[in-house]
């Protein structure tokens, strides 16, 4: 972890469209989590919409709700939840993993929206290497790995009784 932030100094705020290249660039790090091949042959179409006009799309759609946790002037992780029920992205900039800023994020959202909820199934398709992560926030799979253009994720959902 960046030794001159950490997750207690990090502020969530809602994710500006001037935020869309950082979150961009941090995602677009993250790429190799996903993708089937190193060389991206196959995501190229997946590729494009992590680019910065694609996210400034994603930031701007009704659809979508992104927040990012920065601190000093930092952009450390990003989570986007889509139709308050599908957490649609939960990224962390290597230098600051493994020091609660993905469970800041999580329970940002968690607690924003009510998770998990008796009434609606809260859901992520989550990267292969976050599996267990997600299982340690009471994620279980729901169903088998998928592969597909060019990009591999193994669904999950929320369990009612999730111990975060």
């Amino acid at each position: 972890m960046n030794p001159t932030v950490s997750s207690e100094s990090m502020r969530i705020r809602n994710a500006t469209l001037d935020d869309a290249p950082a979150v961009s660039a941090l995602i677009l790090s993250l790429a190799h989590h996903f993708l089937l091949r190193d060389d991206g042959s196959g995501a190229e179409g997946f590729l494009l919409s992590l680019e910065p006009e694609g996210i400034a799309r994603n930031i701007g759609a009704p659809e979508l709700d992104y927040y990012v946790g920065t601190a000093a002037g930092q952009l450390m992780g990003v989570v986007a939840v889509r139709d308050r029920t599908h957490l649609f992205h939960l990224f962390v900039g290597q230098p600051f993993q493994r020091g609660g800023v993905a469970r800041a994020l999580w329970s940002h959202v968690k607690k924003g929206y009510g998770w998990p909820s008796a009434s609606v199934a809260t859901t992520v398709n989550s990267t292969p290497s976050a599996v267990s992560f997600m299982s340690a926030w009471g994620f279980t799979r729901s169903g088998a790995r998928v592969e597909t253009k060019g990009i591999a994720y193994v669904p999950m959902r929320l369990a009612q009784n999730e111990p975060f």
